[in-house]
C-alpha cells in the first residue's frame, strides 16, 4: 500500500481518497497499482454495495499523472512510461465496466488522469469549484485516458474543441455536456459522504441515487455554446483553423489563438484519435491509446512541451513543426503504429 491512497469502508461503502494534495491528487504508478487492487476486491466482496473517489484538500479531484516521470522514462527508455500507461488504461476499463455503483467527487481541478477516474464511472458529481480540461495538447501529447472514446461521444465538435484546445469547463458546462450527471454543493460534500457510509448500499443504483437526491441541486447553469463551435466539425485541423480565422467574433478568433500556441503535431494526432474513437469501442479504444502513447515516446514534440510548461517553466516551446500544414500524413501514421505487446486488460 501507499500513503499516497487513504482507503476505507464505511458501512457499505468502500471509499478511496488520493492524498497527494501539494501535487494536486496527481497519480503515480503505485496510486493506480492500489487503485486497481482496492477496486477488484470491492467488486468481490458482497459486503461493499458502491465505491467513492475523491481528493485529499480543497483544490483538485485530480490534476492530471506524473508527467516528469512520463518525460524522464521515455528520455531513458526505461520502460517506466510503459508501465504505468498499460496500469492506467487497464484501470481505466476496469472502472468502465465495474459491476458496482463507482461514484466520483469531481470538485476542484479534474484533469488528464483525474478524468479517466471519474468520467468512465456512473456517477459524476461535481461541485462549485469543478474544473474540468484536457490540456495535453499544450504539453505536445493528446488526450488520452479514454479522451478518445469519450470526447467523439459529447458530439463531434465539442469533442474536438476540448481535445485540440484544452479548453476549460466549470460545473455549469460540465452538467450542460454530460462530463458531470450530478451536483452537490462543496461543503455538502462531507455530509454526502457520512450519509452513503449509514446507507444500506446493496449494489444497487437506485441505493446511491436515493443518498444523490438528498443532497443534490440543479447546479449553475452553463451559457450556451457559441455557434463558431461548428468551425470544429471541419475535417482536418487546418480547415478548422481557416474556418475560425474566417468567422467574427470574440470567441472564434480566442480559439484561433489557442490552437496556433499548441503543438501542430500534437494538435493533428488528437485530431485523427478522436474522429477514429468515435467508431471504436471501449477496449479498442484504449488499446489504440496505448500504440498513440508509446509513438509520442518518438516525437520531439512531447520532451519539448513538457520541457517548456514543467520543467523549465519558460513556456516558450520549439515545436517541430511552425504550422499545422507542416504536419505530414506519414508522421501522423506512424505515431498510430500498432505495439508489438498489445494492451492487456483486467
Amino acid at each position: 500500500m501507499t500513503n499516497e491512497i487513504i482507503s476505507r469502508v464505511s458501512g457499505n461503502l468502500g471509499h478511496i481518497t488520493l492524498n497527494r494534495p501539494k501535487a494536486l491528487n496527481a497519480l503515480t504508478q503505485n496510486m493506480c497499482d492500489v487503485m486497481t487492487e482496492l477496486l477488484t476486491s470491492w467488486e468481490a466482496d458482497p459486503a461493499i454495495g458502491a465505491v467513492l473517489i475523491d481528493g485529499a484538500g480543497d483544490r483538485a479531484f485530480c490534476a492530471g499523472g506524473d508527467v516528469i516521470l512520463l518525460h524522464d522514462s521515455g528520455k531513458a527508455g526505461d520502460g517506466r512510461a510503459e508501465q504505468f500507461w498499460r496500469t492506467e488504461y487497464a484501470l481505466n476499463e476496469l472502472i468502465h465496466r465495474y459491476s458496482k455503483p463507482y461514484i466520483t467527487l469531481i470538485d476542484g481541478f479534474v484533469m488528464g488522469g483525474g478524468v479517466g477516474l471519474s468520467v468512465h464511472g456512473g456517477h459524476r458529481i461535481a461541485g462549485d469549484n469543478t474544473q474540468f480540461a484536457m490540456p495535453e495538447t499544450g504539453i505536445g501529447y493528446f488526450p488520452d485516458v479514454g479522451g478518445t472514446y469519450f470526447l467523439p461521444r459529447l458530439g463531434m465538435a465539442a469533442g474536438q474543441w476540448l481535445g485540440m484546445t484544452g479548453a476549460r469547463l466549470g460545473a455549469g458546462d460540465c452538467l450542460a455536456l454530460g462530463i458531470a450527471n450530478d451536483f452537490i454543493n462543496s461543503d455538502k460534500h462531507a455530509a454526502f459522504t457520512e450519509a452513503l457510509g449509514k446507507a444500506k448500499l446493496d449494489g444497487s443504483e437506485d441505493a446511491v441515487i436515493a443518498v444523490i437526491a438528498k443532497f443534490g441541486s440543479p447546479g449553475p447553469m452553463a451559457a450556451p455554446l457559441p455557434a463558431a463551435l461548428n468551425a470544429f466539425e471541419e475535417d482536418s485541423p487546418a480547415a478548422i483553423l481557416r474556418a475560425l480565422d474566417a468567422m467574427d467574433g470574440e470567441w472564434a478568433a480566442k480559439q484561433a489563438v489557442n490552437l496556433r500556441r499548441k503543438s501542430p503535431m500534437a494538435i493533428s494526432i488528437t485530431h485523427e484519435a478522436i474522429k477514429r474513437g468515435a467508431d471504436l469501442d471501449f477496449k479498442a479504444a484504449m488499446s489504440s491509446e496505448l500504440d498513440i502513447s508509446l509513438g509520442f515516446l518518438k516525437t520531439q514534440d512531447f520532451y519539448e512541451g513538457i520541457r517548456a510548461q514543467l520543467i523549465d517553466k519558460d513556456r516558450k516551446p520549439k515545436w517541430q513543426h511552425d504550422s499545422l500544414g507542416d504536419v505530414t500524413s506519414e508522421q501522423i501514421e506512424q505515431v498510430f503504429r500498432p505495439t508489438s505487446q498489445p494492451l492487456q486488460f483486467l
